[in-house]
């Protein structure tokens, strides 16, 4: 039996209508339910069957063996999207999408139906807010003192730690999402940092939001140092851990309109460090200061 659910993350609402049993699995998205919101994003539908890709893909993600592989198709009716929980396996989800990613249709395999389910949201939100001034970050986030500050970096290089080691040092610090997180460039030009139903391997799924206090990319090295980046380093720098896809050119416009923003609206620093207890309090020291 299928049902509807609405849920409002960064301000966005979307529906999804699914398989209940499935919903009713989705604990992640339970603190963001928001039933009878207007002015839906997307909706994203489960279907038995969507059209089957043709031919090579448009875009193809080649992330790693350890990682997700997504493929898009461009086709007359907007996209058809295929995702795989890894490299080589079967596929977990197809997607159909309209051209402007308001409308998708969804055919589950049944191979993994959470991953799946949770992937395509990620991958609907990220392109239907594209024009909306919203960032879906790859980041660390923690909340002290009333504002957020984002943890940058590539995977493995210590971005979780780091939140780890301001809650254990920085009193009054609380985790707001340890890999998903959304930045949000708001109407008045300010910046504020969203905790999404999207958290990696850490379930963090808080609906609450902070303006940002500062966005810091990490980068092992054999000393802690910290220093702020121009706006063009900045703007290159929150680029790199943004869910973006450029060849879609008016979704590419969007996001570069909002990364030229947020990187002059918010402070944004380089820390090359230690997994220590030091590198978290020159950071807070640095950026909080």
């Amino acid at each position: 039996m299928y049902t509807s659910k609405t849920y409002l993350v960064a301000g966005f609402p979307f529906t999804v209508k699914a398989d209940k049993t499935l919903l009713d699995r989705m604990d992640n998205l339970n603190p963001f339910a928001a039933d009878g919101t207007d002015g839906h994003l997307f909706d994203l539908e489960q279907a038995e069957a969507v059209a089957a890709p043709e031919g090579e893909p448009l875009f193809c993600t080649q992330d790693g063996p350890d990682f997700p592989e997504i493929a898009i198709w461009t086709v007359p009716e907007g996209h058809l999207f295929r995702m795989r929980p890894l490299p080589g396996r079967p596929a977990a989800v197809q997607l159909q999408v309209n051209e402007d990613f308001s409308k998708a249709a969804m055919q589950l395999s049944g191979t993994d139906d959470v991953f799946a389910l949770n992937n395509a949201l990620m991958l609907l939100y990220a392109f239907s807010s594209a024009r909306k001034g919203a960032l879906e970050m790859h980041s660390s986030v923690v909340m002290h003192h009333g504002k957020g500050y984002l943890f940058l970096g590539k995977s493995g290089t210590g971005k979780s730690t780091h939140s780890r080691l301001w809650l254990q040092n920085i009193p009054e610090t609380e985790l707001l999402n340890d890999d998903n997180p959304v930045l949000r460039l708001m109407p008045d030009g300010s910046a504020r940092v969203f905790g999404t139903p999207w958290s990696g391997k850490t379930p963090c799924y808080k609906a609450q939001d902070v303006p940002v206090g500062a966005i810091v990319r990490i980068e092992q090295a054999p000393e802690n140092a910290i220093r702020r980046l121009s706006p063009l380093e900045a703007y290159a720098s929150v680029m790199a851990s943004a869910s973006a896809f450029r060849p879609f050119k008016e979704l590419s416009d969007g996001w570069h309109r909002t990364l030229e923003s947020l990187a002059v609206a918010v402070p944004c620093y380089i820390l090359r460090c230690l997994p220590d207890d030091a590198a978290a309090i020159l950071c807070h020291k640095t950026v909080h200061g």
